[in-house]
């Protein structure tokens, strides 16, 4: 029964935290707006979502966060430099082929949005069969390097949190 009414509850705490967040100060009509959201919105999408969720290892989620956190910083900055360069300096970008673990659908998720949230990478493609990933990095020195990056930094600890 309660798995019915609140089919993600980690979602739903979510929402209303984030709400809240976002709509200071703390009125009645914004935690009753808080409320219907995370009650709503994981009823409303539940269709959307494939397989469910199993999340596990949150000390591995945190870090996770963290390092894309600071990768996001970091490339911002190479991705600055790079459009300021000149010469022999300016970017090289291309295209590298990741080869996948990670099978989870929730997993495979995440990992396009930290690839789309660092600037400088993008998700482009990913192979049917779900073992390989098309980026393309905007200034690739070292294809294996940065394949090595991904996996390590990325993958691994997805598929720690996720499988």
């Amino acid at each position: 029964m309660m798995r019915r009414l609140f089919p993600s509850p980690l979602l739903s705490l979510a929402l209303v935290a984030l709400w809240l967040v976002l709509n200071n100060p703390y009125s009645l009509g914004h935690w009753l707006m808080a409320l219907v959201l995370g009650f709503a919105v994981p009823l409303l999408t539940q269709s959307l979502r494939p397989t469910p969720v199993r999340f596990s290892h949150p000390w591995v989620a945190f870090k996770l966060f963290l390092r894309v956190g600071v990768d996001v910083i970091e490339w911002n900055w190479r991705v600055l430099r790079g459009t300021l360069g000149r010469g022999e300096h300016m970017p090289q970008g291309g295209f590298i082929t990741v080869p996948l673990d990670l099978r989870d659908p929730n997993g495979l998720a995440v990992l396009a949005a930290i690839m789309c949230v660092i600037p400088g990478t993008i998700w482009s493609e990913i192979a049917l069969d779900r073992s390989a990933l098309l980026v393309h990095i905007f200034d690739l020195k070292d294809a294996p390097h940065e394949i090595a990056l991904i996996k390590q930094r990325y993958e691994r600890p997805l598929m720690e949190i996720f499988e």
